[in-house]
């Protein structure tokens, strides 16, 4: 979100010289005025400087999108920043490692919904991924906006956790304003009875890119909101919530100084990333080719603290 950077103007007092009554002014007067008049020009002087500091000119990120189209926006000093290495992302055809940094190590995932069909989870595990998330369902977005279930959540949650994946899900979300980001929020809490999650449940907003939507006209504050509502319902249910964003909608769209009490699962599919802000996952790719899967998936790292 873009700020407004306020000027502020300091007023520095005179200095003022008491008399006696000849008219002249005493040595303890005018000792105590030059040590009043230093401490004047102290105080001034640090105001000076973090008036300075308030009137920098404000850090500005160049990215683009996945369609290469160039954007900038000022980047929010307020919002706390990751400290990976872009140099220590490396990639190796679909894999993705990163390497050399005592600060993190990593682990790769997935992430699928009804569109990938079967997935043999056993394979995927076989070949190196230790954590998923699933698509639990899904509002349309057409006027409509219906809730539905994904029509794979049921059997992939249980073959996924019974060949040892962690598992986390998400709700791709249409909503237009709390109330129904609430009805999202029940949905999901409703369908995960009876299962045991080891990682967040994420919260999805996304652009309708190739078509008109619902959400077309929503406002930047009120996806905030929704999004607010949804991840509030998650956590007082006793889940961990979780938001997706890729860098328009980081820049745009979610006020992620509002929503900094939940982590981010960032979507980007450049060489690294492109965010200055701290991230949980990152998904570095919708086009990866895994055993076990048929067709592209999309493929994520998770930033693990040593």
């Amino acid at each position: 979100m873009m700020k407004t950077w306020k000027f502020l103007i300091y007023l520095i007092p005179a200095t003022l010289l008491l008399t006696s009554c000849s008219g002249k002014a005493t040595e303890e007067t005018a000792g105590q005025e030059v040590q009043e008049a230093g401490k004047n020009t102290e105080a001034a002087s640090k105001e000076d400087d973090d008036a300075e500091k308030e009137t920098k000119e404000p850090e500005i990120l160049h990215f683009v999108d996945v369609y290469q189209n160039p954007y900038q926006v000022e980047i929010n000093p307020n919002v706390e920043k990751h400290d990976y290495k872009d140099d220590s992302f490396v990639h190796n055809g679909d894999r993705l490692s990163y390497e050399d940094d005592s600060n993190y190590t990593y682990r790769l995932g997935v992430d699928v919904s009804e569109h990938q069909g079967y997935v043999d989870w056993q394979a995927l595990k076989d070949s190196g991924f230790e954590f998923a998330f699933i698509r639990l369902g899904y509002r349309g977005y057409g006027q409509e906006g219906r809730i539905c279930l994904d029509r794979e959540f049921h059997r992939n949650i249980q073959n996924a956790q019974a060949a040892g994946f962690d598992v986390g899900v998400y709700f791709f979300a249409q909503a237009v304003n709390e109330e129904e980001a609430l009805e999202e929020a029940n949905f999901v809490l409703q369908n995960l009875d009876g299962y045991t999650l080891q990682l967040p449940v994420v919260y999805d907003p996304e652009s309708i890119l190739d078509d008109e939507a619902r959400t077309d006209n929503v406002s930047g504050e009120q996806f905030t909101k929704n999004t607010e509502v949804f991840c509030s319902a998650v956590a007082d249910a006793g889940y961990d919530p979780m938001i997706y964003a890729n860098m328009l909608w980081e820049a745009f769209e979610l006020d992620l100084e509002e929503l900094s009490e939940y982590p981010l699962w960032y979507a980007d599919y450049e060489p690294v990333p492109q965010t200055p802000y701290h991230f949980r996952f990152w998904q570095y790719t919708n086009q990866g080719q895994v055993p076990g899967i048929t067709g592209n998936t999309d493929l994520n790292i998770e930033m693990v603290p040593r």
